[in-house]
């Protein structure tokens, strides 16, 4: 099978998606805000950020914004999926929502 040579970098996501990631970002982008080797990702996320606020329909994101954003997604749910299997009930309750929502943005817009 051929090689794909261009990979289609617009999404529509839902209004809720689109909190979900605006939230992200923000997060995000708090604790990398002051630490100047973070340039690029602070870079990034703010353009995501504006992307995600503005009222277009379809997102058109570069290629280095996608892969940051999806690598940081991808890190958040290897971390949460951990917290979950280590915490108690209540911490673990509270987990799993969010866990499901970053999961099911990862796998819905952004599957290889």
């Amino acid at each position: 099978m051929a090689k794909q040579l261009f990979k289609n970098y617009s999404f529509n996501f839902d209004k809720n998606e689109r909190k979900i990631l605006i939230q992200f970002c923000n997060s995000v982008l708090k604790q990398m805000n002051q630490d100047e080797k973070f340039f690029s990702d602070v870079r990034a996320f703010n353009s995501i950020v504006d992307k995600l606020k503005s009222s277009d329909e379809e997102i058109k994101f570069t290629k280095e914004e996608r892969t940051k954003l999806v690598f940081r997604l991808t890190e958040n749910v290897e971390h949460m999926n951990k917290e979950i299997k280590k915490s108690g009930f209540i911490k673990r309750w509270l987990y799993k929502s969010a866990f499901k929502q970053y999961k099911n943005l990862l796998d819905i817009h952004f599957k290889n």
